[in-house]
């Protein structure tokens, strides 16, 4: 195998507890990736462009956005998303990513709940699916459905609307993160809408007694185009511990990635893991911890022994947080630099 691009949503830790959780982590596999590099950059991103530095790189790698970075930084991933739950996006048709979501209203502000924390099953999903698609074919904007928490909304005559990823609205102030554009409007009143149909469901009520939070609200974004041809990526994505929407970018024999699976494809590919996010979000730096310390024996030791003995060419990890992302690039003449002394030093500088 060539390359392989190691993208880990999370990885970086807060610049202000760095050095404190770096003291505890043990990842000398980890450790000689990062000190033992061909090239590292750190890269500054600028989320008022209301995503997450991964979500806009990965677009740019799969070809579905023009730049990682700047104004043009996009997460279109509909479209992409769509045909991989086996749809078929009608060419010239302007798609949104649309999640069933909660909605907490505190004393000064709204924020979005962690959408993996919604436990939302098929039953549940399908049924408050099924009382509001009716709405959305009414009002000329369908909805289709990938799964539990992953459905699709058609909105040809809104592109100018700008919406923010979930990832990068959750823990936020939603006065911020909200659709802007012309047809905001038109997406908060859609929103009630549905707000209204859902409100005091059976659905909503059976959630909360089992101490779930109702579903009272959806999240739109990731808007996309859709063409008659899917855009290629000369990699082949791989996925791990990934939402919906993200694993569908893959192919179903690609969503469960393992380093012995990705290397025995034998061809070049892009592994995004996502099992640090919900911990970072939720600032749980103790199980930051233990999740990155399951990626130095399942991933890191392995991939640096494939990179020493032949079976991987070149290793690039992109490891990020909320203003920038890392990328540092290996191979087996780069491990031979004895004279880098291992250390993790370089999560420190994000």
């Amino acid at each position: 195998m060539n390359q392989l691009t190691l993208v880990l949503p999370c990885a970086l830790p807060n610049a202000e507890l760095a050095a404190d959780l770096l003291k505890v982590l043990q990842a000398p596999a980890l450790a000689a990736l990062l000190s033992r590099s061909s090239t590292c950059n750190l890269e500054t991103f600028d989320n008022t462009n209301r995503l997450l530095p991964h979500e806009a790189w990965l677009a740019h790698a799969l070809g579905l956005a023009p730049a990682p970075n700047g104004e043009a930084a996009q997460a279109a991933f509909a479209v992409q998303a769509m045909r991989g739950y086996g749809l078929a996006p009608e060419p010239g048709g302007r798609y949104f990513l649309l999640h069933p979501a909660h909605l907490a209203i505190a004393r000064s502000h709204i924020s979005l709940e962690d959408l993996r924390q919604l436990n939302l099953s098929e039953a549940d999903g399908r049924a408050l699916f099924d009382i509001a698609a009716p709405y959305f074919d009414e009002i000329g904007q369908p909805l289709a459905y990938g799964d539990a928490g992953t459905w699709f909304m058609r909105a040809d005559g809104w592109s100018d609307l700008q919406c923010a990823s979930p990832d990068g609205a959750t823990t936020q102030d939603l006065s911020v993160w909200m659709p802007e554009g012309e047809h905001a409007r038109a997406a908060r009143r859609l929103q009630n809408e549905v707000q209204m149909l859902w409100h005091e469901h059976p659905v909503n009520a059976a959630r909360e007694e089992r101490g779930l939070k109702a579903i009272n609200s959806f999240w739109l974004w990731g808007a996309s185009q859709a063409t008659a041809q899917a855009p290629t990526c000369a990699a082949r994505l791989h996925t791990g511990d990934a939402p919906g929407w993200l694993a569908a970018l893959a192919t179903p024999a690609q969503r469960h990635a393992s380093p012995n699976s990705v290397l025995a494809d034998r061809q070049d590919a892009i592994v995004v893991l996502g099992g640090l996010i919900e911990a970072a979000q939720g600032q749980e730096w103790g199980m930051w911890l233990q999740q990155l310390q399951a990626l130095e024996a399942d991933w890191f030791a392995p991939l640096l022994a494939a990179l020493k003995d032949g079976r991987l060419g070149q290793l690039r990890l992109v490891l990020s947080h909320r203003d920038a992302w890392l990328a540092c690039t290996t191979s087996k003449n780069a491990q031979r630099k004895f004279w880098r002394a291992i250390t993790l030093n370089k999560l420190k500088a994000s």
